[in-house]
């Protein structure tokens, strides 16, 4: 698949372009991830270099931590990003692609703050916090 690979908003206002390959995508079950999606977050990241934000202005950033903020259309309230301060890399919600993605499952992240009402059981690795490898807000 070509490395290119765009996606929107539910609207249509804010509309973006990734370049290049991106991480696997990671599910996280923490709770502010839960509290802001209904569920849990499913995303992937890109180096800031390699994503074109078109309708940007119609992004609002929600400081959800001293580390981290989170990216939402103003108009019709997608989630979009995550972005941690100290890393030059942006997350992307994976349901935000448009199809065909190539997007791959990693792994679940704060599987011990999930919510009560389901189960993991898709065989993929699962961390009762973050990984060395995934920075995370707090850490």
């Amino acid at each position: 698949m070509n490395d290119k690979r765009t996606g929107s908003c539910s609207c249509g206002a804010v509309h973006f372009t990734t370049s290049g390959p991106l991480r696997g995508v990671i599910y996280c079950h923490c709770k502010q991830c839960r509290k802001q999606s209904g569920h849990f977050f499913a995303a992937t990241n890109v180096p800031d270099d390699r994503i074109m934000i078109e309708g940007a202005s119609n992004v609002t950033w929600y400081r959800g931590s001293d580390s981290a903020r989170r990216g939402f259309c103003s108009i019709c309230g997608s989630v979009l990003f995550w972005k941690h301060d100290d890393l030059d890399t942006i997350s992307v919600m994976a349901g935000a692609f448009d199809t065909p993605s190539g997007l791959e499952a990693d792994s679940h992240i704060f599987v011990a703050d999930k919510g009560d009402y389901y189960d993991i059981d898709d065989g993929l690795p699962q961390f009762a916090k973050s990984t060395p490898a995934i920075k995370v807000a707090g850490n």
